[in-house]
């Protein structure tokens, strides 16, 4: 009864079409009701609390750096850089899109900045190469994505926080399984341009290929000092998420010089609006956080996945089915604060590692960005590109498919998460 009551009073809120926040609250008075806890302090103080944590101050800042990196010049310069290298070769197109994605991924963290700044740079051009306008935006789509995967990542920190689980181990470990991702939308890519009569441009001179490298240098080391930083000791990641901001706005001001001080002032409120609405989505969540360990749901859960118990591969494959079907109608933030103190408890009874776990689960939140019919990731690119929505659906499948099977394979594979992220935090 507990579970169909939060459940029942969640779905109804957002039935109504209440913002998530909102009917993450009702769900959580609805609860206190039937578990005869109602109490306004008691919920003022979990929404205070939800919000008061130090590692979460890595979200906003992370949401300026890529706010900065968009305004600044940095993301035209890595999508040029690719461009470079493989823009001259059969769909060289989309392999710089999936190139310009992976590494814009170890820039911001934030799939929507990422799509985004994708879908304004390179759509265009897509189209204008003869390239299908639908397959395009998928694949831009797909590749956005990436960006709660590869470190930094937003999604990460707010599981870290939310789990309990060390933040750069997170990071760390989610390098591996972000490339592997990339590397099966080349191959997808790959596979459907196969056919296509597309005449690709000439080939760039070396000497163009080092100036764009030259020109992308400042904005490539950003992700290098980021991933050392944390590896050394040096910072923690809510520190990385300042030095990330600071060193954008270094190199956007000081060196690419295409940023002004007139121009800082929409690029700060654009990164307030959005930390804001991610910030309070936390601070409501933790009441309903607190209130499933008051009722003991995650006990409950475990009765309905004990025949799965004694064997970690299904177990997994049944949670990964479960994030999916979620991941369908729920945006990513919320699904990452409503199911953590949910399944937690599950996968430590079950000796499945968090690490290994969280990894997982945010790789299934982030493919959850572009399944229709909620897909934030995809509702950017048809607003960004001028798609029409089915459209974007239609040419996102295989590339979405694609993610899903990588995401499977490391499923009945846990060591191509477990074996790199030993290796890289030891």
């Amino acid at each position: 009864m507990t579970i169909f009551v939060f459940v029942g009073s969640l779905l109804a809120a957002m039935a109504m079409g209440i913002p998530i926040a909102f009917a993450l609250l009702a769900s959580g008075v609805a609860l206190m009701w039937h578990l005869d806890l109602f109490d306004a302090q008691i919920l003022a103080q979990n929404v205070i609390g939800g919000a008061d944590s130090f590692p979460l101050l890595a979200v906003p800042f992370f949401m300026l750096a890529g706010e900065i990196m968009n305004a600044g010049g940095l993301s035209r310069r890595i999508v040029d850089f690719a461009l470079a290298l493989v823009g001259h070769v059969k769909g060289g197109l989309g392999y710089v899109t999936i190139m310009a994605g992976c590494l814009l991924s170890a820039l911001s963290g934030s799939a929507v900045a990422d799509a985004a700044a994708l879908t304004s740079l390179l759509l265009p051009m897509m189209v204008s190469a003869g390239h299908d306008k639908a397959r395009a935006g998928g694949l831009i789509a797909a590749t956005g994505v990436i960006g709660p995967v590869i470190p930094p990542s937003i999604g990460l920190v707010i599981f870290g926080v939310a789990a309990n689980v060390s933040i750069s181990k997170l990071f760390l470990a989610a390098i591996v399984p972000g490339l592997l991702i990339g590397g099966a939308l080349w191959l997808t890519w790959a596979w459907l341009v196969r056919r296509e009569k597309i005449v690709p441009p000439p080939a760039r001179s070396t000497a163009e290929m080092l100036a764009t490298f030259r020109q992308a240098l400042w904005a490539l080391m950003l992700p290098v000092i980021i991933l050392v930083g944390l590896r050394m000791g040096v910072f923690t990641p809510t520190e990385a998420a300042v030095v990330a901001a600071v060193y954008a706005l270094f190199v956007s001001m000081a060196i690419y010089r295409e940023l002004s001080w007139k121009d800082l002032y929409a690029v700060f409120v654009n990164a307030a609006k959005t930390s804001a609405i991610v910030m309070f989505l936390i601070a409501a969540a933790m009441v309903s956080a607190w209130l499933i360990t008051v009722a003991d749901l995650p006990s409950k859960v475990v009765g309905l996945l004990q025949p799965f118990m004694d064997n970690k591969i299904l177990l997994m494959f049944a949670i990964m089915v479960l994030v999916m079907i979620v991941g369908t109608a729920m945006d990513m933030t919320p699904t990452i604060l409503i199911l953590t103190p949910v399944l937690m408890p599950i996968v430590k009874a079950a000796g499945i590692d968090p690490v290994y776990f969280g990894v997982m689960f945010i790789i299934n939140n982030s493919i959850g960005l572009i399944t229709p019919p909620v897909g934030t990731v995809l509702n950017v690119v048809a607003g960004v590109g001028r798609i029409s929505m089915d459209d974007v659906t239609k040419g996102v499948v295989p590339f979405m498919i694609a993610e899903f099977a990588i995401l499977f394979l490391m499923v009945l594979f846990p060591w191509l998460v477990t074996w790199p992220a030993k290796f890289f935090h030891g």
